[in-house]
């Protein structure tokens, strides 16, 4: 028993040798690999603690911030244009009829009073914008229609007098001129309204309301719109809807894209009983600027082709009347101008008044479907292509639809657009 114990703690103990003499070993070759693996090895990432990670330094204004970004771009943009950016004053003659008031009140003063004034003038306001190095400064002619005299502000807080040169009552343009030198004036670049797409952004400067060198912004909203002058009974194609705010005071003034390019001249609003903005603004395209203003500059007439006739789309609801297809499409003629154009080629105007809703709808006129190969799904069609791409003297070929089943080509030389007092329609 004593001899089996003693074999036992024989084993035990060389056992336990043997596990001292392994860590030693172990312990030892530590000490001898740990410098090459401490120079060989590359230790795997690890985060910091919270309050030990390095803190980026503020950069201005935009990486990796959309909004900075934007508002840079604002910022960016008003600082190139606005030098560029013009305040109109006008004055204008204003005929109040006091002659004959003081026959219909006792107390108003006589006109023969010496302290009576001969002459009583109003004011207004508008905006514009350099369009050269030669000082011309493009606005819409109802900012300076019958002003005695114009006024020019920049945003330099320099004032001239400036003069008018030309205007064009049916495009709603107007040029006139300060003279400074070349060095004080920075035109600003013109882009391009026929490639503008909806949702691209929009912005205006102008002096809306008397708040003078005001910028808003806002978007495309619409491309092709058509709407009357406002001066004429002609109308302008291919306007740019936007709901940047315009309100009144920014007529004139541009609308301008992300480049600082002017796309269209600021000019109307749809509006409520307040007379501001309610999001629909409407600008002159600028293409229509570029093709008119030159003319202008001259101290001339600006001509437009003219077909003479008015009309209006052909709609389901008109197509029904006459008993079209519902798909028909094309631009109704309702009424052709007397000794006109369209009158001596042979277009024929409404027939007839028919009754839908008990509202009173001119029908039976012919109906144009083409101009040169180009399809008129309506009246926006016509008369863009009018404008756009025709000049008097011009010979056209119209696609029409008579009488609802007889499809033939008629030629028509196209004349000059008569004024607005000259039209007679039939």
């Amino acid at each position: 028993m004593n001899q089996r114990w003693s074999g036992s703690l024989l084993v035990g103990g060389a056992i336990i040798i043997l596990l001292l003499l392994l860590l030693g070993a172990t312990f030892a070759g530590g000490l001898i690999l740990a410098p090459y693996v401490l120079n060989n090895a590359q230790a795997s990432p690890v985060s910091p603690p919270a309050a030990a990670v390095a803190q980026p330094e503020a950069v201005p204004a935009v990486q990796g911030d959309p909004l900075a970004a934007y508002e840079q771009a604002l910022i960016d943009l008003y600082r190139q244009t606005t030098p560029s950016v013009v305040r109109i004053e006008v004055k204008t003659k204003v005929d109040t009829g006091l002659p004959g008031l003081p026959d219909l009140h006792p107390f108003l003063p006589s006109p023969d009073d010496p302290e009576n004034p001969d002459e009583f003038f109003g004011f207004g306001e508008g905006s514009g914008f350099v369009w050269d190095k030669e000082g011309h400064i493009v606005t819409n002619y109802h900012v300076v229609a019958d002003a005695e005299t114009i006024e020019v502000f920049f945003a330099d807080d320099t004032a001239v007098e400036a003069t008018l040169l030309g205007t064009d009552p049916d495009a709603d343009l107007a040029v006139i001129q300060v003279d400074l030198p070349a060095d004080r004036l920075t035109p600003l670049p013109l882009g391009d309204s026929d490639a503008l797409q909806v949702g691209q952004l929009a912005v205006a400067i102008g002096n809306p309301f008397g708040q003078e060198f005001t910028m808003t912004s806002g978007i495309v909203s619409a491309v092709g719109r058509t709407i009357r002058s406002g001066n004429t009974p002609f109308s302008i194609p291919e306007v740019i809807q936007t709901d940047a705010p315009i309100n009144p005071g920014n007529s004139g003034g541009p609308l301008l894209n992300r480049q600082g390019e002017v796309i269209g001249i600021n000019a109307q609003i749809i509006s409520d009983r307040t007379g501001g903005s309610s999001g629909i603004g409407f600008a002159i395209p600028v293409n229509i600027a570029k093709q008119v203003v030159p003319t202008l500059i001259k101290g001339e007439r600006y001509e437009y082709a003219w077909l003479g006739i008015t009309g209006r789309t052909v709609t389901p609801d008109v197509a029904s009347l006459m008993d079209l297809p519902a798909n028909m499409h094309g631009a109704l003629v309702i009424n052709v101008a007397k000794d006109g154009p369209a009158e001596k080629a042979g277009l024929q105007g409404a027939d007839k008044v028919v009754r839908q809703d008990g509202i009173e709808v001119e029908v039976g006129g012919d109906i144009i479907t083409a101009i040169d190969g180009q399809p008129v799904y309506g009246m926006d069609d016509l008369i863009a292509y009018l404008m756009l791409e025709t000049r008097p003297g011009q010979k056209v070929e119209l696609e029409i639809l008579r009488g609802g089943k007889d499809k033939m080509t008629v030629t028509v030389t196209l004349e000059k657009r008569p004024p607005a007092e000259e039209l007679s329609l039939e």
